[in-house]
């Protein structure tokens, strides 16, 4: 096989004209493809892999942040003159971070436990006396 060398007339030793991506060839007046159509079909697929999974991840960190962005709100909203049930809100908001930590490591409670950062042992005594069911 035979690499050939474009000069600067932007021609190869083959005759064959290049021009830069996105413009038309004056030949047909068709526009050129995309490099990106021009790797191979693996490359592509693979590429196309990585950025949808790029894209879930993003979207999971968006909704693990408005869940917590809600959380913020409503303990800003809790009326105080009127009194607070400290232990309700306590559990209230120690069940919703174990839901939202083991819906992020879809039921995996060793995982949530990291991701909460509390031993595992202790995770598992929460879900059972807060009778969290996931």
């Amino acid at each position: 096989m035979r690499a050939e060398r474009i000069g600067a007339t932007g021609v190869e030793s083959s005759g064959e004209i290049h021009q830069p991506c996105g413009q038309e060839s004056p030949a047909n007046g068709l526009p050129r493809q995309l490099k990106f159509s021009q790797r191979p079909a693996r490359n592509r697929i693979q590429r196309l892999l990585d950025i949808a999974g790029t894209l879930l991840q993003e979207t999971e960190t968006l909704a693990r942040d408005k869940a917590f962005t809600e959380e913020a709100n409503r303990v800003q909203g809790l009326n105080v003159s009127e009194g607070i049930d400290f232990y309700a809100e306590v559990e209230r908001f120690e069940t919703s971070l174990i839901r939202l930590a083991l819906d992020q490591t879809r039921g995996h409670q060793a995982r949530a436990a990291k991701l909460l950062r509390i031993k595992p042992t202790t995770l598992n005594s929460k879900i059972k006396l807060y009778r969290i069911e996931y």
